[in-house]
């Protein structure tokens, strides 16, 4: 067995400044240092793991993204600290939104590129798993 750990994500791109102004803007990642590869890209600092772009010259084939916001489609998914600030927010930037509720803690985006991204709460996460624990009783 091989013991592993999360160490990055990575998302293709095809227009390297319209996504770090996602990423950046909208998203709030910091970028950090990144190697001089022969192709553009990004690197942030997504907390536990690192979140990298990396644009796909032209021609050269990625798995198709979906044509609409699909929860059970491949997404990545980043820890949120307040659902309905977050929802407000995005609909302040006029981005797309596939909303759950602030009990669920779910909203899903897509980014410029259309790669889909999960923002979650971690506590409604942890209530609902702890009450499923406990036989549908919340823990006091």
């Amino acid at each position: 067995m091989i013991k592993v750990r999360a160490h990055h994500v990575s998302f293709p791109v095809t227009e390297i400044s319209r996504a770090r102004d996602f990423y950046e803007n909208i998203l709030g990642f910091e970028q950090i240092e990144r190697p001089n590869f022969p192709f553009a890209g990004a690197w942030y600092d997504g907390g536990s793991v690192q979140v990298h772009l990396i644009e796909v010259p032209e021609g050269l084939d990625v798995a198709p993204r979906p044509q609409s916001i699909n929860p059970l489609d491949r997404h990545d998914a980043f820890a949120i600290d307040d659902y309905t600030k977050s929802l407000d927010f995005l609909r302040s930037k006029d981005i797309e939104v596939l909303e759950t509720t602030p009990e669920i803690g779910q909203l899903f985006v897509r980014d410029p590129d259309g790669n889909i991204i999960e923002l979650i709460v971690d506590e409604t996460l942890e209530a609902r798993l702890a009450e499923q624990r406990s036989g549908g009783r919340r823990p006091s």
